[in-house]
């Protein structure tokens, strides 16, 4: 009978380190190297070499980005590209170095100013829409 509860005490055991190591390689997130399952729509540009002295040469551009379920844009920065975006569809969750992890639900926008780093990942089961807008130098 002894035999039988230590066997139970070391399954029980093991089954706790498996479940909780898991539980570690599960919660880790690595940004991905390259766009996944995304599509950008060509932009729409405005050149503003005329419209504002001090952005001379650059663009105020819109775009559609579509981000399939299970998809990802790759790590960026915004430094000298600001922008605006708005979640049209979906749920898109943004890893932001330096704030964490943020979900942007349908019918939100938010900024990427010029200390923005972060990637985006679609964890849904529908599309992720957004209309992107920013400033670029091409």
């Amino acid at each position: 009978m002894k035999r039988k509860h230590v066997f139970g005490v070391i399954a029980g055991v093991a089954g706790i380190t498996l479940a909780f190591g898991l539980g570690i390689a599960v919660g880790q997130q690595t940004p991905p190297a390259a766009n996944q399952g995304v599509k950008i729509s060509p932009p729409t540009a405005l050149d503003l070499t005329d419209e504002i002295d001090s952005v001379n040469g650059r663009q105020l551009r819109l775009r559609i980005v579509t981000i399939e379920p299970g998809g990802a844009v790759a790590l960026h920065s915004h430094n000298g590209r600001p922008g605006v975006a708005y979640i049209v569809q979906g749920t898109l969750t943004e890893h932001r170095e330096g704030s964490g992890t943020i979900d942007h639900y349908e019918g939100q926008s938010f900024t990427e100013g010029k200390d923005t780093t972060h990637w985006g990942q679609n964890k849904g089961n529908i599309p992720v829409v957004i209309l992107a807008v920013d400033v670029f130098k091409p």
